[in-house]
């Protein structure tokens, strides 16, 4: 029988490159978007694909239903999608915060514990969050996603622990820069949420725009292609005892090791210069 895996977050980046690749390796994907176009172009493509949409609830219970109409056997489920807001934290209000918890953790975690009794009944399955270089240290104008990364840290460690003897493997992948659309992708949120202009930090952020809206004409310091995530999640999902972790790129590695080592004046240091 087909091993499967339910992918979220599949309209680019990480997601499409991991439903691709994983299709290639002989797996059956459910590869998820939030919108409609992108599943139909996806199915185009020759990828099963229906929506989910993790700020809606719904939309998880049917994802759900379609995995169980389609067979009802799922070996993985790839916890991916996710979105950022940028901003000073000062300048977050509550609104910003509640939204983009929705989808970054109490999305993943919703969708999981639906997943969970069909994995208990085959005797096996895995779940595999990914999560960020964010999720291990913070840095500046990032704090909402930062937030959402060192929450969905702690419940899957617990989740992790939990799990023990139940046949189902928990997983985190750790990736630091990767190219995607997520800088792209966060402008709408932060127009949405952050008055720059009436914060005091009205000269940091008129001197940061730039990075939002400026087309990139070349990658980022260390930054590699999504394939490079797609590499951890192959071991994540085919490896015969995962490991707890997985770490993608430079800066992912090297921010584990000072997290563990450094004093916390050092790191606040070190990751203020980034």
């Amino acid at each position: 029988m087909d091993r499967t895996i339910l992918i979220t977050g599949c309209s680019s980046g990480i997601g499409l490159d991991a439903a691709r690749g994983m299709k290639a390796r002989g797996w059956r994907v459910f590869a998820t978007c939030r919108q409609e176009a992108d599943c139909k172009r996806l199915h185009e493509e020759g990828l099963e694909s229906f929506r989910l949409d993790y700020a809606d609830e719904a939309s998880i219970v049917a994802a759900v239903e379609e995995v169980k109409a389609r067979g009802g056997r799922l070996d993985v489920l790839y916890n991916n999608g996710a979105f950022a807001c940028p901003g000073a934290v000062e300048d977050l209000p509550r609104g910003a915060l509640r939204e983009i918890f929705e989808t970054n953790l109490f999305g993943y975690h919703d969708l999981a514990t639906r997943v969970i009794p069909l994995m208990r009944a085959q005797g096996h399955g895995r779940i595999v969050n990914c999560s960020s270089v964010l999720g291990l240290v913070g840095m500046r104008w990032r704090g909402a996603y930062v937030s959402t990364k060192f929450a969905m840290e702690g419940l899957t460690d617990v989740l992790r622990i939990e799990m023990r003897g139940t046949g189902i493997d928990i997983v985190l992948i750790e990736p630091g820069p990767i190219t995607s659309r997520i800088r792209e992708n966060s402008v709408p949120h932060f127009e949405k949420w952050v008055d720059w202009e009436a914060s005091p930090r009205a000269e940091e952020y008129r001197s940061l725009l730039h990075r939002l809206y400026d087309a990139k004409t070349k990658p980022d310091r260390f930054e590699l292609p999504a394939s490079a995530v797609t590499r951890a999640l192959v071991r994540a999902c085919e490896s015969p005892r995962p490991r707890a972790r997985y770490y993608v790129t430079t800066p992912t590695h090297l921010m584990g090791i000072a997290r563990r080592i450094l004093p916390n004046r050092v790191l606040d240091w070190l990751v203020a210069r980034v």
